[in-house]
């Protein structure tokens, strides 16, 4: 059975005005101000979201989970609670990078005794699951790599817990070549050749999907041309600029992570661009800071991701939503995990009101399991071999939906006018790709 069960999006101005948030970056809970609950259990929901507080990366997408999952339990609180319970979170700071640092956050969501584990991604997930294993309550993640779900394809026993809310990353290499081809059929890109030009880091994420992409360059009539290694972190692009230039490849991919390293190569790319080149850049400019580093040389790039707020009506309501919840972010707000965070609280109250007990780990993970759910960043159905969301389009490489309501649809995005706009998939599309600035 899918679960749509929409929440009111907007939280009054009273309610938000009296909440406070409590975080510490050795890790705390997060708490609500004065109680509003119906009369009933009095003990505390505690939900544990390992958040990079103080690391050099990955604290923006962490922050835009966190405040997801703030604004959801904000909501839910205002309405009552969870079966009358209120909900409270627990923040471990975590270093993504870090198997043992991975292990000790989730070590300490069980130490406290949490009833369900929220995660943005850890570039160590296995560690993370490992340690999880011991205790087993629902772990929902956005971790959108392949490597812990096929962890879990190769033991359901012991992962049994473990719920990808996204497709894998293994989709950004798979669906790279057959967006080329759909921006070629739609007549806004006119590729000055078949060359594709891959610049890609060395972590383990970033060099799964150049797997990924040769993988799949045999279906298209595109040729991977050349690779060029970068290490993180890059504090010169003008190497990499220049044999991009040598090459001079009708396509570009940057296949790294970081939102300010991708901002500079924005940068330096414009002062020296490679004409008529369709440049993507995988995964980083979702984060806020890459358009307030770049600025307007992040003009005309693209970049895609396999979660992310729709913009149908449902996710411009949302965003709308929270935007009135967390203003500073207006005309820069995260379109990953802002949304990401939000669907996971409100897909375990789910499960808890249908389960009636938060403390019954195993039938709140089997709920989840069974009950898709469609939230504001399209659906998840983990009903699979992988236990990890249907990509959408299909790219024709397994765990893929045929139509857009049947899974969670990789949306490829280009910066246009200073705003982040949803170029395709067709039926989610706000805009059409434009020329960008160095196209002649």
């Amino acid at each position: 059975m899918i679960k749509d069960k929409a929440p009111g999006l907007r939280l009054p101005r009273r309610y938000t005005r009296r909440t406070t948030l409590q975080i510490g970056v050795a890790g705390a809970a997060m708490t609500l101000a004065a109680p509003a609950i119906s009369q009933g259990r009095a003990d505390k929901i505690l939900i544990g979201v390992p958040s990079s507080l103080s690391t050099p990366y990955g604290v923006a997408d962490d922050t835009d989970h966190l405040n997801g999952s703030t604004f959801a339990v904000e909501q839910i609180y205002g309405a009552g609670g969870v079966l009358g319970r209120e909900i409270e979170l627990f923040v471990p700071d975590v270093d993504k990078l870090s198997p043992e640092s991975a292990r000790q956050a989730i070590a300490a969501c069980i130490d406290k005794k949490v009833m369900a584990i929220s995660n943005s991604f850890l570039f160590a997930p296995i560690p993370a699951l490992d340690e999880s294993a011991k205790y087993k309550c629902p772990y929902v993640n956005g971790n959108a790599q392949r490597l812990p779900t096929e962890a879990y394809r190769a033991d359901p026993v012991k992962y049994s817990h473990v719920l990808q809310t996204c497709p894998a990353e293994v989709n950004y290499g798979w669906t790279y070549p057959l967006w080329l081809k759909r921006m070629e059929e739609s007549g806004a890109w006119k590729p000055k050749n078949r060359k594709v030009h891959v610049v890609a880091e060395q972590v383990g994420y970033c060099q799964t999907i150049l797997r990924a992409l040769r993988e799949a360059m045999p279906r298209y009539d595109f040729e991977l041309t050349e690779v060029t290694d970068i290490q993180y972190p890059v504090n010169d692009w003008t190497p990499v600029i220049q044999r991009l230039k040598e090459v001079d490849a009708g396509a570009i991919m940057i296949d790294h992570w970081v939102a300010a390293e991708y901002a500079a190569f924005c940068k330096q790319f414009r002062a020296n661009p490679v004409p008529d080149s369709l440049v993507y850049l995988q995964y980083g400019p979702s984060q806020p800071e890459f358009l307030e580093l770049g600025g307007r040389a992040t003009e005309g790039f693209c970049w895609s991701t396999t979660v992310g707020l729709y913009g149908d009506a449902r996710g411009q309501e949302y965003r709308k939503a929270y935007l009135d919840r967390f203003p500073e972010f207006e005309g820069n707000m995260g379109l990953v995990y802002t949304g990401n965070g939000y669907d996971i609280i409100q897909y375990l109250k789910l499960a808890w009101e249908a389960t009636g007990a938060p403390e019954d780990f195993t039938a709140n993970v089997d709920w989840i399991r069974n009950n898709p759910y469609r939230g504001v960043c399209g659906m998840m159905d983990m009903r699979n071999d992988l236990q990890e969301a249907l990509h959408y389009p299909d790219n024709g490489f397994g765990n893929q939906a045929t139509e857009l309501e049947q899974g969670m649809a990789q949306l490829f995005v280009q910066v246009q006018d200073g705003e982040h706009k949803i170029i395709w998939p067709n039926e989610i599309a706000e805009s059409t790709l434009t020329p960008a600035p160095w196209w002649g």
